[in-house]
């Protein structure tokens, strides 16, 4: 028997509805999230990955979180390398809002993709998509108004963050940063962001500017390049501005180093000088 001719699950109105009401209820009841796009810099088209993604652009939107008691995942894991946080969760938002706050601005985006960020400011964390689901729920009232995007805990490897929001490009900072302690000077100081690059014989290295302290001369630098994509370091010697072409001196590099709070490293340390005498040259075997 066909289907009864009098009843239609396709009703524009009753279609508009629904959603609406799913609008309002994530304006209510979701989050306020920043959707990073990412961008591919030099995609290998062999491995389909690239592992020099930028991220300079940032929108917000609402969604709803789907999780109630506490993130997904393993959560916090104790490996012989340290504490890994393995945080997962599932995001719900609206089609319409979606195309309205990110789509527009994005020709390339048909929906959410897998790859792209999301800040979740409830949290103060970076998610990565891992995958997009377009048919959940299942054709209610015949149509598809969200997308639910399983996102986990966003893994820092060097990419290039510039959206302009505070919290979110400080992941710079936890790359791969050098410092550079510069020369006193007298000339115009740099600003965050710029490009500066050194000139090594044939070579020349270029570095992004993450943070700078002028008062004490310490610049941190972080997407340390060359031309020909091999590694090299900065060594003392000038350095210019590629944007205002201020240059100044490098007297001694160094790396942050990255302590934790309760870190008991000079317990460990104080504790260690009472057992064994470091100053002897095998401390741990016979005295010579």
């Amino acid at each position: 028997m066909a289907r009864n001719i009098y009843i239609s699950q396709t009703v524009k109105s009753e279609q508009d509805l629904y959603e609406n009401i799913i609008i309002e209820s994530m304006k209510i009841y979701g989050q306020e999230v920043q959707y990073i796009p990412r961008e591919l810099v030099a995609e290998d088209r062999i491995f389909g990955e690239d592992v020099v993604s930028a991220f300079d652009r940032a929108y917000q939107i609402e969604m709803y979180l789907e999780n109630i008691d506490n993130f997904d995942g393993d959560q916090e894991l104790f490996t012989k390398f340290g504490v890994e946080i393995r945080d997962r969760a599932t995001l719900h938002v609206s089609r319409r809002r979606w195309h309205q706050a990110v789509g527009t601005y994005l020709s390339e985006h048909l929906r959410p993709r897998e790859g792209d960020l999301i800040y979740l400011t409830l949290s103060n964390q970076v998610f990565e998509i891992m995958r997009v689901v377009d048919d959940q729920p299942f054709y209610q009232l015949s149509n598809l108004p969200t997308y639910r995007m399983e996102v986990e805990l966003f893994e820092y490897n060097d990419e290039n963050f510039d959206t302009s929001i505070g919290d979110i490009d400080e992941l710079e900072k936890l790359g791969n940063t050098v410092i550079l302690n510069l020369e006193n000077s007298d000339s115009d100081d740099f600003q965050i962001g710029e490009i500066i690059q050194q000139v090594t014989g044939s070579t020349t290295i270029t570095a992004e500017i993450v943070d700078w302290n002028a008062d004490s001369d310490k610049m941190y630098v972080a997407h340390i390049a060359t031309p020909d994509g091999k590694f090299r370091e900065f060594t003392t010697g000038s350095i210019t501005s590629q944007t205002t072409n201020i240059t100044k001196t490098i007297l001694s590099i160094g790396e942050p180093i990255l302590q934790q709070v309760d870190a008991q490293n000079t317990d460990f340390e104080t504790f260690g000088d009472d057992i064994l005498d470091f100053s002897e040259a095998n401390p741990f075997g016979e005295p010579t």
